[in-house]
């Protein structure tokens, strides 16, 4: 379930914090909408880490698409010499 506060509850912000915990954010809301929300560092990093690899699969897609060849994974094995 869902973990929404007021942004309000910030003022026992050691409360709110607690909270957050990984897999599990903590959403704030502002006049009963949503503003904010907290996740923990390991989350964080994780959603940071897929978004780079996202926007690379995402460039060689294009790039594919544009013409560029690209290698088998045989030619790359062999350029490598595995």
């Amino acid at each position: 379930m869902a973990n929404i506060k007021p942004v309000s509850d910030l003022r026992n912000y050691n409360t709110v914090l607690n909270d957050c915990v990984p897999g599990s954010p903590v959403y704030l809301t502002k006049n009963g909408r949503g503003k904010f929300v907290l996740i923990d560092m390991a989350d964080y990093e994780h959603e940071k880490a897929e978004r780079a690899l996202l926007a690379k699969l995402a460039d060689a897609e294009l790039r594919v698409q544009g013409g560029e060849s690209f290698l088998s994974i045989d030619d790359l094995k062999a350029r490598l010499r595995v």
